[in-house]
């Protein structure tokens, strides 16, 4: 509504289709609207935004990737607040000692375990390449 009120397009448009992603998913697979499935459309909005901008970027648009850069900050800004490295690695090394992984095969043991301690306050990417180079230390 203040979105409307103050005349910005581009917040209106991409709280729109956050909400609209949201109902789809509520119709389509029958689950109800909460916190998990918004930070889920919201963590997924930003990934699809990122993929975007490397499109962008390959076909020189910077007039797009400005545009696109200003939706993730909004995305981001409704999501949990973002775990810094530090407390990803402590989670992380909290899991590899309750899993001991033995190589790299464990890789998704571990993600089993961090995934629902992380997700939505963390980048999923980052998590995995950190738990990646942690195996290869092994």
């Amino acid at each position: 509504v203040n979105a409307m009120k103050e005349k910005d397009t581009l917040k209106l448009q991409t709280l729109r289709g956050i909400k609209g992603d949201a109902d789809m998913e509520h119709i389509n697979k029958k689950v109800e609207i909460n916190d998990e499935l918004m930070i889920n459309m919201l963590s997924r909005g930003i990934k699809t935004r990122k993929e975007s901008i490397v499109e962008f970027e390959k076909g020189n648009r910077t007039d797009l990737i400005e545009k696109t850069n200003e939706e993730i900050e909004l995305l981001q800004s409704f999501l949990p607040k973002q775990l810094d490295s530090a407390e990803l690695n402590k989670i992380i090394d909290e899991v590899f000692a309750k899993v001991n992984p033995h190589s790299e095969k464990d890789m998704g043991l571990i993600m089993k375990e961090v995934t629902p301690l992380v997700k939505g306050k963390a980048d999923m990417k980052e998590v995995s390449t950190i738990i990646k180079e942690k195996l290869k230390n092994i």
